[in-house]
């Protein structure tokens, strides 16, 4: 990257004008703002214009987990958990998958799965039982309890998503979703079967 006469990427005097164009306009600087700032300022030959992106969306990502766990709560669920049953959920009748397939689908390894299982078999949302298909592997299936608690909770959960998105335009919404969507599909590792 190009740098100025002090010897700084030009991107960094930009993150420092940025910052202090907030101070003086009244508006404090977001936290990514201030940390990236600060950096521009300690080490002028590294580069920090990728904060911007990455600082916002590390930090908006953990306050958007903390405000979907609320809903989750609201339910005695934890994240893991909700995320079990709306797998199971989504299967369609009868509702069940094999426990390499849920861990599959959620991204878990088979012993944090198998935990999560214990734990909603123990509470009567789940059931594990032989597979009608085969009669030789073991499914877990959704209860009716268990049903009717997902259908409850994802529907808060989809109502959450929606008040959270609310902060933006729709046409921004939609241009955000195009461009996650497209750094994701550079991300995110190719898995089979997907």
């Amino acid at each position: 990257m190009e740098g100025n006469r002090r010897g700084k990427p030009e991107a960094d005097i930009d993150a420092e004008a940025e910052a202090e164009a907030e101070v003086a306009s009244g508006a404090a600087p977001d936290r990514v703002a201030r940390i990236q700032a600060e950096w521009a300022r300690e080490r002028p030959d590294v580069d920090v214009s990728p904060q911007a992106v990455i600082g916002r969306l590390h930090r908006l990502g953990l306050l958007l987990t903390g405000r979907l766990n609320l809903v989750y709560r609201r339910y005695g669920l934890s994240e893991g958990e909700f995320d079990v049953l709306a797998t199971l959920r989504r299967a369609g009748e009868p509702f069940e998958r094999a426990p390499g397939e849920l861990a599959a689908h959620t991204m878990v390894t088979t012993g944090a799965m198998t935990k999560r299982i214990d734990r909603l078999e123990r509470d009567g949302l789940v059931a594990r039982r032989r597979s009608a298909a085969d009669g030789r592997g073991r499914v877990v299936a959704l209860t009716e309890a268990g049903r009717t608690l997902i259908d409850r909770a994802f529907t808060d959960h989809m109502e959450n998503e929606r008040a959270l998105l609310d902060a933006l335009e729709p046409r921004e919404a939609a241009q955000l979703e195009r461009l996650l969507t497209t750094w994701l599909a550079q991300v995110e590792p190719v898995r089979g079967g997907e």
